[in-house]
């Protein structure tokens, strides 16, 4: 399997402003000093040589995440901002004239997880055909209400694709295109669903949008089940520990520590820290990497675990 990020923020989309981009400038500037790059391949090494913080961006969509799982059929987790890119390049790749099928995973149906539906090019194709599977029995009503008006100038009836609807069992595992998918209840506002893909001895899991309760054993051993053995696992790590404990208790996200702590004890692969803060910049996310990768050091027993911070455009294969 091959997993593309197309959105990596949590709670809303945001970008960079012309500030941002001043003080990333400032800082490969200052850097620079006193070097003369008059050989061929010095300004991409120097490039190359700077702190992802700087010479590049964690990006600023919204949740969406395409699994490519070598078949004919594609797989998107969510349909947040990022789904618009997604859409554009699945054009680029196929053409309109050369109908596609799309399975569609939904974490939960908070705003900034369905807002970029309305976007997705595909869904005005006909011939396309895109099923939306959710462990919601609303999930057609959510998406409908979104492009009701007086929200929105486009009604859902104007697609022209083929959309289905598939509401799923938890802890059922189906065959879906050739792929074992299973769904995970989370805690979270409105209620939250995890989902594990495995195929061709490669395991993947989605979580998102989910509060861990350190205190609740049987919870945790839950996760460790449905974590257990995964190459990767896309976790949602939006706070510190203790945010996630005190001031923002109850609000539905989790934190690095606990995804480092819940990947070790379900002998995972690689944990991909995802939904970042929007308020954070990406000199912040970037710390919040190296203390996560310094604890992950620390209490390692056993195999190490690699802990990445998702971007997007990021791309990984299992």
């Amino acid at each position: 399997m091959k997993v593309k990020f197309w959105g990596t923020r949590g709670s809303i989309p945001v970008s960079l402003t012309a500030p941002d981009i001043r003080v990333k400038l400032l800082a490969a500037l200052r850097g620079a000093r006193g070097r003369s790059f008059d050989a061929p391949g010095e300004v991409e090494a120097y490039v190359d040589g700077l702190g992802f913080d700087i010479a590049g961006t964690f990006g600023g969509h919204s949740s969406c995440v395409q699994i490519d799982t070598g078949g004919p059929e594609h797989f998107i987790l969510d349909l947040g901002t990022g789904v618009r890119p997604l859409g554009q390049n699945m054009l680029e790749r196929f053409g309109p004239g050369v109908p596609q099928t799309y399975h569609v995973f939904m974490s939960h149906l908070h705003w900034d997880h369905i807002m970029g539906l309305p976007f997705f090019t595909p869904v005005y194709i006909p011939g396309n055909r895109i099923v939306i599977h959710s462990c919601h029995p609303h999930v057609e009503f959510a998406l409908r209400r979104q492009q009701a008006e007086p929200s929105f100038p486009v009604r859902f009836d104007y697609f022209s694709a083929n959309i289905e609807f598939d509401v799923m069992t938890p802890g059922k595992p189906v065959d879906i295109a050739g792929t074992r998918v299973t769904a995970h209840l989370q805690r979270h506002a409105g209620d939250s669903y995890g989902w594990r893909f495995e195929r061709d001895g490669k395991r993947l899991v989605y979580t998102t949008d989910s509060e861990h309760r350190v205190e609740d054993e049987a919870e945790r051993t839950g996760f460790i089940r449905f974590f257990e053995g995964a190459d990767v696992v896309i976790f949602d790590a939006m706070y510190s520990l203790a945010d996630s404990i005190s001031v923002k208790a109850d609000w539905g996200h989790s934190s690095n520590i606990v995804g480092v702590e819940l990947c070790q004890a379900a002998h995972v692969r690689k944990l991909v820290m995802f939904h970042h803060e929007p308020a954070y910049d990406d000199a912040q996310i970037a710390r919040v990497l190296q203390e996560t990768q310094r604890f992950e050091q620390i209490t390692r027993d056993g195999n190490a675990l690699e802990v990445l911070s998702a971007w997007d455009g990021l791309e990984l294969t299992l």
